[in-house]
């Protein structure tokens, strides 16, 4: 099944430890936004009955939501992230060689991370622009950059023919 939605240019990852700031972090958000939702460490319940919460202000504010993780969690997704299924279908990738497996798992976009140092993902090494510049030649799908990006940074990264970009702390701070 193809996308419902256009492919955001813009996204938000969601985690726990945004806290109350991802409400305003939704409100922050163009139109047309995509959101992933993640929050991982959540027990299911939790986690069921806060997409649920998060699906209601996505649907108002126009964006489009994707769910992370196996478990359904309710109405409102618009597609999954990290694994075959319906709707739009994003997944990640730290590498070329991840990025080229989404591809053939059926990715329509794939979130390359981290691109800049990040706190959600301390010490881990940045691909910096080089690397990613390397890394996105010639993939047949659109890239999304994460990890350390905002507006002005995502700017100095569309010569490398990124399509969009994502955060947490972009939108919550």
């Amino acid at each position: 099944m193809r996308p419902r939605h256009p492919l955001p240019h813009l996204w938000l990852m969601t985690d726990e430890r945004m806290g109350e700031s991802l409400w305003m972090a939704l409100e922050r958000l163009p139109r047309g936004g995509g959101v992933v939702f993640r929050h991982y460490g959540l027990e299911l319940a939790d986690r069921r009955a806060l997409f649920a919460r998060v699906a209601r202000t996505a649907r108002r504010r126009g964006l489009v939501l994707i769910r992370a993780g196996a478990e359904r969690l309710g109405r409102g997704e618009d597609g999954v992230h990290g694994q075959r299924g319906y709707g739009l279908r994003t997944w990640p990738a730290h590498d070329r060689r991840e990025a080229v497996t989404a591809i053939r798992a059926g990715a329509d976009a794939v979130f390359v991370s981290p691109v800049f140092a990040t706190r959600s993902h301390p010490g881990a090494r940045a691909l910096g622009r080089s690397r990613l510049g390397l890394m996105l030649r010639g993939l047949p799908v659109p890239i999304i950059a994460l990890g350390g990006i905002n507006a002005r940074r995502a700017a100095s990264l569309q010569p490398l023919g990124i399509y969009g970009w994502a955060a947490i702390d972009a939108w919550a701070d």
